[in-house]
């Protein structure tokens, strides 16, 4: 087991994690699990692959980590609201000590910002950042400003920071600014309390549903973009989850208040290696038929 995800890093940490069925929020919560995570809360839209994840933890973790899941819209306040008071509600888990806003998606590409269909530019405003705006609102307001204490991680990315030239994702970049601009906010708001707000930016991470459905799920367009570098994987970006988590646990002065993870051939957002994976003598990823 990698020293990262000991077993006692987040020892008796209540953690809910959106966007949790797949790719980064699952392996986010696998990674928590084994890192010592004494219950899990799993928000998604698909009940049924919740429910694999859960499934996956309990019979895998040595931790005996308590999993609780719901089928929920976070792009509706009401949904949430309801979804975070009927945790809460059942007795088992009595409050949220961490916040992962993970959720979040990209549709549309290559298409330019005229050329998106206005249903694709309210589904990305209204996950990316309704979305992460209601679950922070309803956690601050379900017992974390009372006790004046937790964490909240915003999974942003990148792309935050650095528009890349290539069209089709203006509404990506801009929802991702925005989740920055949130947390640098929300961080000074909640001075006078012991709420560590942070961001964790990915750069490119492969065979997630979040990179085939940004173009489509076309597998020409996804494997040309992959071809010729070694992008991250889920587990990695997980494994730093954990890792930041684990820093203010160890000092509570001490806040990770963001990090980049990026591929190492990532050099800038849009300067990418594509000869690390003949240097390194490393195949490139394919979008897998599934």
């Amino acid at each position: 087991m990698s020293d990262l995800l000991r077993a006692d890093v987040l020892s008796g940490l209540t953690i809910l994690i959106t966007g949790a069925s797949s790719g980064i929020g699952q392996a986010a919560a696998i990674s928590c699990a084994k890192a010592g995570a004494k219950a899990l809360i799993l928000f998604a839209r698909s009940g049924d692959k919740l429910e694999e994840v859960a499934k996956t933890i309990t019979t895998t973790s040595e931790n005996k980590t308590a999993v609780v899941h719901r089928s929920v819209d976070i792009q509706k306040s009401s949904a949430v609201y309801e979804a975070v008071k009927s945790v809460l509600s059942e007795g088992s888990i009595a409050q949220v000590d961490v916040l992962i806003n993970n959720a979040g998606l990209a549709i549309g590409a290559p298409a330019r910002f005229p050329d998106l269909k206005l249903e694709d530019i309210d589904t990305m405003v209204d996950t990316n950042l309704k979305g992460m705006l209601y679950t922070t609102h309803a956690i601050l307001n379900t017992g974390m400003m009372e006790r004046k204490s937790g964490t909240i991680m915003n999974i942003t990315s990148t792309t935050a920071l650095e528009v890349p030239p290539f069209p089709g994702e203006a509404i990506y970049h801009t929802t991702k600014a925005a989740q920055e601009g949130f947390t640098n906010s929300l961080r000074t708001e909640l001075q006078g309390t012991n709420i560590r707000v942070l961001a964790l930016r990915p750069g490119v991470v492969a065979d997630t549903t979040f990179h085939k459905q940004r173009v489509g799920f076309d597998k020409g367009q996804y494997d040309t973009f992959m071809e010729g570098f070694e992008p991250l994987l889920a587990e990695d970006v997980a494994e730093q989850i954990v890792w930041v988590l684990a820093q203010g646990r160890k000092k509570e002065r001490v806040s990770v208040k963001a990090l980049d993870i990026v591929p190492s051939a990532q050099r800038m957002l849009y300067v990418i290696d594509k000869e690390w994976n003949e240097r390194n003598g490393v195949e490139s990823m394919k979008m897998d038929d599934s």
